[in-house]
């Protein structure tokens, strides 16, 4: 087991060494986890990843080949129990098509704020079931696995029904892997329309029309010249949705992430979720401590680059058009005015959406978003990028 533990990492390019497996090895002869998944999840996580970019990867492994390991102490005898997650299952409240059709949201934003507030003055208990309270498996718009057309998640891991327009958690997200390997090159030469060539720096590239010329007009003695490397000037910065109904595309936008790190030398990337509001970040691990004011991105990065949106614009419409209306924290400001200001700043900006286009009108928010862009959204196709470029280059 532990030996295709270690070889699944090296094939996921976790440069962990035959050295650091014998570590592992060694503790755990010595019994430094005690029989605990836990424990030797985050042993074997010291020992064999020397850098934070590779903790994704490594989680994706660990998860691939100790999936179900539970704790088994020495000497214990086995025995079977039913698994918490299949007993929070059953209370899950499953409903048909026609019977979600049937339940009314409450009414609006400001309704379903104002109610919410009044549930946690008025609720003295856990409440499971129901169409009132804050509890689970009901059609109350207030809680965890049940069904609202429209409600605020509470305690519940991640979306079933992609219906709540807030979510009273903390919720993790993961960084894009810019390494990920492309299976073909044709995102990349959809992105070489996006290019503007001018040689800067240093002289590290020959020259040969000029030195074949100089060495003849040198009598024939070598004349090498040099002059420096040509770059796509292009400034691109990448603004990429994470986390929620975006997870359904991380593989598509990995590969654009990829792509766009070997074809654009100017690029700048940041994280938002949903909806830009007035901070974005670099990393999803530490979103909540280190992340830069929008305000900053707009005053440091000129108008001159261009700016790309990645995302499937699928949301509550109050969180581009109220403010307050972000699905995780309480924004001053609606989105819509910090995606204007955004457009505003940076004139050549497009929108590229996994989603495929024939839905687009079946979402009020991708519709909203759409305008707010002047039309300027883009399916995130081979297509669609080649169009997105050829509409940056006007």
């Amino acid at each position: 087991m532990f030996i295709t533990f270690f070889l699944e990492l090296r094939k996921a390019k976790v440069p962990a060494t035959l050295r650091e497996y014998l570590t592992l090895i060694e503790a755990m002869e010595k019994g430094v986890p005690e029989y605990r998944v836990e424990d030797f999840y985050y042993l074997a996580r010291a020992t064999l990843v020397k850098d934070e970019r590779n903790l994704d990867k490594f989680d994706r492994v660990f998860g691939q080949c100790f999936n179900g390991l539970e704790f088994i102490g020495a000497g214990s005898e086995i025995t079977a129990e039913i698994p918490e997650e299949w007993l929070r299952k059953l209370a899950e409240k499953v409903l048909t098509e026609e019977e979600k059709r049937q339940i009314e949201a409450l009414g609006g934003w400001d309704k379903l704020m104002e109610t919410l507030k009044k549930r946690l003055e008025e609720q003295k208990g856990r409440h499971q079931g129901g169409n009132k309270w804050i509890g689970t498996a009901g059609t109350s718009p207030f809680g965890a696995y049940g069904y609202n057309p429209e409600g605020v998640r509470i305690g519940q891991d991640k979306s079933r029904n992609r219906r709540a327009v807030k979510v009273w958690d903390k919720r993790e997200y993961k960084n894009l892997d810019d390494s990920v390997e492309i299976g073909t090159r044709n995102i990349k030469i959809a992105l070489r329309r996006l290019r503007k060539f001018a040689r800067e720096g240093a002289e590290l590239e020959l020259d040969l029309p000029d030195t074949i010329k100089s060495t003849a007009a040198n009598a024939g003695y070598l004349d090498i010249k040099m002059v420096p490397e040509r770059h796509n000037k292009v400034k691109v910065l990448l603004l990429f949705d994470i986390g929620g109904s975006m997870d359904d595309h991380i593989r598509v936008t990995e590969e654009l992430f990829s792509a766009a790190r070997a074809e654009f030398k100017h690029m700048e990337f940041f994280y938002f979720h949903n909806c830009v509001y007035e901070k974005l970040w670099k990393d999803n691990r530490r979103r909540h401590t280190e992340f830069i004011p929008t305000w900053e991105v707009l005053r440091t990065y000129q108008h001159e680059y261009k700016i790309i949106f990645v995302g499937d614009a699928t949301m509550s419409p109050y969180e581009i058009v109220q403010p307050g209306g972000s699905v995780e924290h309480w924004n001053e400001e609606a989105g819509s005015v910090w995606m204007q200001r955004l457009l505003d700043t940076y004139p050549k900006a497009i929108w590229l959406n996994p989603v495929p286009e024939k839905y687009w009108d079946y979402t009020p928010s991708v519709q909203l978003m759409r305008q707010i862009m002047g039309n300027r959204m883009f399916p995130l196709t081979l297509d669609g990028i080649e169009r997105g470029m050829k509409e940056l280059n006007r």
